[in-house]
């Protein structure tokens, strides 16, 4: 009764082969390799095995973990068996996240095509499902999870298990009470069926019941009370009569109630769960950003060190370190070369116990990965340490790897006056690194092989050796002697890195196209001093700026602070999550998460003087007040792995932005209820230049003895947020969604502040 079952499913006939079940071999090595019995279950969502011993314990996973099949021998497990078994007879489970695979070889081939065809069957349907049979089969989980004994009934005893296991603290007299409503046949257990009517009125949701009822006759909204709705609580502009339309056509379950043109509550829950009901405006999740102005116009979703998948001192280099970030809409990835073996440039932390990788395997990664999510250019940030013949090395291997997708000469061989924009550059990769000479003298061919300057413009050494004057110079000295390939140089176009002297001197002598590589306390230091004139630089150029390397842990600073200047390519930790990663996954979840997000108007233009440490002098200058009323929260997940730990949840709402509006205000915490705590707490912040405002809302489980355990959060862009009642779905430490956990929010209209 739970499944999203529809009468295709069960008329499928490799479905019903799965439902029979099959022995299969599971392969983990060329030596191990056991014979499990497979089956799909009746709810068409679980699929369980087991070994051939009597008495074995039963695996299951739902089809909702698996992301995708392969045929054939498409994994290094399967291929390494494959002298033992054909490819027809053998294909692969993926799994979501970081589960490992699942490698079978089924007894023929037949029975193969039945599991694989069957399996993308499943993965569809549940990529079909609404909200309404996604949240069915969600309590059809609970379900199996708690009935202990498999009867398919649970015992009172069996739902104050699943009570806890669902973090919900219920006095045993209330819970008794529900079960014995639900409990329509009077057997002293919950089937199917009162199972759901249980979950239903145990996550009865009171708080939106209470706005439902303002609106409606108390059964139904009419159109136009739903219209009233969109116009005074949601505070939505447009055709507002036709939007009333969509969402009940949508999202309105009961058909009598869509012929009345009207939506019950079931249907107002639905919507306020959906998407548009969601705190995030779907009018900016696609691309909706002029993407025609000089690249310096942007900032740019950049990773610092990305071949380390852990700290700096020791960890492991990865080429799969590039691919998760270009994954993520990262566009500016850093590559750290020094000599290797065999004529062999490596990538690798320099000075440290970190592994290294081949520099050729980095170029292939970001070749095959650089445009899967988006087609905006990838910048290549060389820290260079080879010799001359490695240099040679490297180039080679970029023109011959990436062919015409490296950027190699200036767009329409005219002598350009600015940086080309994102659109300019699509399906690019440019390589930031030294260059001899300059744009102009590239178009008049006249450069000579030099021995100017050092070869790499950032290096953390140096950066340590800051504070012995006398040290820095040998080092300095030391680096100058190093020389640069011409080939390499040649591969440098419009991102020439160079030394920062300072603001008055780049004012004068530099060029659109250099970039000077900050730390991130150099960058702090000239904000403090030269605000407004940071900015005006960055209107110009790009300029970059990377963690402090004292941060061995690889942790980040918060990317704020330098978004402030203007500063386009501020580098984080990707493998690093933490607060630091959470603006920056915000500011960049709009605009088609396409790595570039255009800066407020005020940072591009040279003859406005912005000073992010004194906003109020800005010409356009219109503060707000942003007021967040934190209503509830729903299932939020279990932080405590002990079995009777329910959680005291409180909201911690943060705002990033220019100094004067970073702001942290909380809500209390309630009490032993992570299932479905009311707060109704309202906090007010000032916000001095919205157009910069992040919005973090945090959800802590609170600790009196100790530092309260993160449950999870979600950070959006200010301009980016929908007024009016709204959900707030929440993600884990690493950014990935935690179905159906949300907090439920009231933010009325902004008003002035002036």
């Amino acid at each position: 009764p739970f499944s999203p079952l529809t009468f295709f499913l069960q008329g499928d006939d490799n479905l019903q082969a799965m439902l029979v079940g099959a022995m299969m071999r599971k392969i983990k090595s060329r030596n191990w390799k056991k014979q499990r019995y497979f089956k799909l279950e009746d709810d068409f969502m679980t699929i369980w095995y087991q070994s051939k011993k009597a008495g074995n314990v039963r695996s299951t996973f739902s089809v909702n973990d698996v992301e995708a099949v392969r045929e054939g021998h498409q994994s290094e497990v399967l291929l390494s068996i494959a002298d033992e078994f054909p490819p027809d007879r053998c294909f692969t489970l993926v799994f979501r996240g970081r589960r490992g695979n699942l490698d079978l070889v089924a007894e023929s081939a037949e029975e193969a095509q039945s599991w694989i065809w069957g399996m993308r069957k499943l993965i569809e349907n549940v990529e079909n499902m609404g909200e309404r049979e996604k949240l069915d089969q969600w309590i059809g989980e609970w379900f199996k999870k708690a009935d202990k004994n498999n009867d398919g009934r649970m015992n009172f005893k069996e739902v104050q298990d699943l009570l806890k296991m669902m973090n919900v603290d219920m006095n045993e007299h209330h819970a008794h009470h529900l079960f014995t409503m639900a409990d329509k046949s009077q057997s002293g257990t919950l089937e199917n069926d009162e199972f759901v009517l249980f979950y239903k009125m145990l996550t009865q949701r009171e708080d939106v019941l209470k706005v439902f009822q303002e609106y409606s006759d108390g059964q139904k909204l009419s159109q136009s009370n739903l219209e009233d709705f969109l116009r005074e609580e949601q505070l939505e502009g447009g055709d507002i009569q036709l939007h009333a339309k969509q969402l009940i056509e949508c999202y309105e379950p009961s058909d009598k109630a869509k012929r009345m043109n009207a939506m019950t509550f079931d249907g107002f829950l639905m919507y306020l769960g959906s998407a548009e009901g969601s705190i995030f405006n779907p009018q900016r999740r696609g691309i909706f950003q002029d993407m025609t102005q000089p690249l310096c116009h942007y900032f740019i979703s950049s990773s610092h060190n990305t071949y380390l998948m852990e700290d700096q001192l020791r960890g492991q280099s990865s080429v799969e370190g590039y691919i998760r970030a270009l994954n993520r809409g990262c566009r500016c990835v850093e590559v750290d070369c020094w000599d290797g073996a065999n004529g062999e440039p490596i990538v690798y932390h320099g000075h440290t116990f970190t592994s290294k990788i081949l520099f050729k395997d980095v170029v292939s990664a970001v070749g095959n990965y650089a445009f899967k999510v988006s087609q905006y250019p990838v910048i290549l940030s060389i820290e260079n340490h080879c010799s001359v013949e490695q240099q040679r090395v490297m180039a080679h291997h970029l023109n011959h790897i990436l062919g015409d997708r490296l950027l190699k000469t200036i767009l329409d061989g005219k002598t350009p006056i600015r940086l080309p924009s994102p659109e300019d550059l699509k399906g690019k990769i440019l390589v930031k690194a030294k260059k001899d000479g300059g744009l102009e003298q590239s178009l008049t061919g006249v450069v000579e092989d030099s021995l100017n300057g050092e070869v790499s413009d950032e290096d953390e050494a140096a950066e340590i050796d800051e504070n012995h004057p006398h040290h820095e110079s040998i080092h300095r000295r030391l680096k100058s002697k190093q020389r640069l390939s011409k080939e390499l140089s040649d591969c440098v176009v419009y991102c020439k890195s160079v030394h920062f002297t300072s603001f008055k001197h780049s004012r004068i002598h530099s060029k659109f196209y250099e970039v000077a590589s900050f730390t991130e306390s150099k960058a702090r230091k000239h904000l403090r001093e030269a605000g407004a004139e940071f900015v005006h630089h960055n209107s110009r150029q790009l300029s970059r700026v990377y963690p402090s390397g004292f941060r061995t842990d690889s942790s980040n600073f918060n990317p704020q602070e330098m978004w402030n200047a203007g500063c386009q390519i501020v580098a984080l930790n990707f493998q690093t999550a933490g607060e630091g990663m959470d603006v920056n996954d915000g500011l960049f979840s709009q605009n088609g998460c396409c790595g570039y997000v255009l800066k407020p108007s005020f940072m591009r233009e040279a003859d406005i003087r912005f000073d992010p440490e004194m906003p109020q002098k800005r010409d356009d200058y219109h503060p707000v007040v942003l007021t967040i009323q934190v209503i509830s929260g729903q299932q939020l997940p279990k932080v405590n792995i002990k079995e009777d730990s329910i959680v005291d949840p409180l909201v911690r709402v943060e705002v990033h932005g220019v100094p004067m509006d970073q702001a942290k205000q909380e809500t209390r915490y309630i009490e032993n209820n992570g299932f479905n705590p009311m707060w109704y707490d309202t906090l007010h912040f000032t916000i001095h230049t919205p157009e910069l405002a992040m919005v973090r809302f945090v959800v802590e489980d609170y600790d009196k003895t100790s530092k309260n355990d993160f449950v999870g959060q979600y950070t959006l862009p200010l301009s980016c947020m929908q007024q009016g009642y709204r959900h707030i779905h929440l993600l884990s430490k690493d950014g990935t969604s935690i179905p159906p956990s949300s907090l439920f929010v009231n933010v009325p209209l902004y008003i002035s502040a002036l």
